[in-house]
């Protein structure tokens, strides 16, 4: 069997790992695989089978460009369409095109396989990448209404006793995607391991902050990271959150190597329950003010069909703007600094208008800074 495998052309920092499990599968069976992106003429392959990843709602356009255009080209082929807006929205894409097949929630069969990495050096936005990513565990204990991984992973499950099978042996760094690592009935034997291996690691998914205790906090400082990302979602969680953030700083953690991921513009339709504008200040000061790191995350509903479209009823247009025109500005990568001046900005500022006031003369900065980057490009 020939198997093609399509990346649609979003945007993603990371290579498309479900279906480099699926080559990894596919080759176990002895099929012939290839990996593309985006609309690409396969000249002397000719598929059996094309199967197309999907990934948020919101970018939906290109995976129904990609199933268009690989109908088109290869209209006998068997056209399967999995990922994340595939499982969210089945009957969506079925309406377009009744003729694929939707693969909802993971491929089970795959999940034991090491990803195949090789497979991305004849795509050039990946044929560099040089890291090992893994799920030690599938799943998670909350049931968080704001997030799909309950409904497409189910409760918490581990599925390795080991990761070193999982590691390419040419990477030296490793991204853990487990959507809650510390609830793994594993998790200690995999901190072991990491630390034994003593390769960089990136908890990308963030720790819940809620589960850090003084062994866990030990065991997370003795390991080779640059930056421990956590989450503060709702205000409540405070307590746990500061608490963790001072457990791992008395084992040596530098605050600024903290990151707290920060949810905003979440409303619960059923409960009446969301955070507001002054909730998220609130939280800004708590974090800015024990000297760790804010990354604004603005929520999005998991049926979105555009991104940035949604407004929470405790939140205005121009409040949800701000936020991002203050990370551009004044911000560093998209996040809030523990810098003396922005602590200030904040901790003094009355209400939410005020902290996220920008003076035009950094508007101004920002645009001339922004023009000059689109005319070098442009050159």
């Amino acid at each position: 069997m020939k198997v093609l495998l399509v990346e649609p052309d979003y945007y993603s920092r990371y290579p498309p790992l479900g279906l480099m499990k699926l080559a990894s599968y596919h080759r176990s069976r002895g099929d012939e695989v290839r990996l593309v992106r985006g609309l690409t003429n396969n000249e002397n392959f000719n598929p059996d089978i094309i199967k197309i990843t999907s990934l948020f709602t919101y970018a939906w356009k290109p995976v129904h460009m990609a199933i268009e255009y690989y109908h088109h080209h290869y209209s006998n082929s068997e056209i399967t369409v999995g990922g994340i807006y595939a499982s969210i929205m089945p009957g969506r894409i079925k309406t377009y095109y009744p003729f694929v097949d939707i693969h909802v929630g993971l491929f089970n069969p795959s999940e034991r396989y090491l990803p195949d990495y090789d497979i991305l050096k004849n795509v050039d936005k990946w044929s560099n990448w040089n890291k090992s990513i893994i799920f030690s565990s599938r799943g998670c204990v909350r049931n968080c209404k704001f997030c799909i991984v309950p409904k497409l992973e189910g409760r918490i499950k581990s599925i390795t006793t080991s990761i070193q099978d999982f590691i390419h042996p040419d990477h030296n760094q490793i991204i853990l995607w487990d959507n809650n690592f510390l609830a793994s009935p594993r998790n200690e034997e995999i901190l072991i391991e990491l630390q034994d291996l003593g390769l960089r690691v990136d908890f990308n998914q963030g720790l819940d902050a809620r589960l850090i205790n003084e062994k866990n906090a030990e065991m997370l400082a003795n390991l080779n990271v640059k930056t421990y990302r956590l989450a503060f979602d709702y205000l409540d969680e405070r307590d746990a959150v500061i608490k963790a953030i001072d457990s791992l700083f008395n084992y040596g953690v530098r605050k600024r190597n903290i990151l707290i991921y920060m949810l905003y513009n979440f409303y619960n339709n059923q409960t009446g329950e969301g955070d507001s504008p002054e909730d998220f200040l609130a939280r800004i000061n708590d974090i800015l003010g024990v000297g760790c790191a804010v990354y604004p995350m603005r929520f999005e509903p998991l049926r979105s069909l555009k991104k940035g479209s949604y407004i929470s009823p405790k939140w205005k247009a121009n409040q949800l703007e701000s936020i991002a025109d203050a990370r551009r500005v004044i911000g560093y990568g998209g996040a809030f600094p523990p810098y003396e001046g922005l602590i200030k900005k904040f901790i003094k500022a009355e209400n939410f208008e005020e902290a996220f006031y920008l003076r035009s003369e950094n508007r101004d900065k920002y645009k001339t800074k922004i023009s000059k980057s689109r005319q070098k490009m442009l050159a």
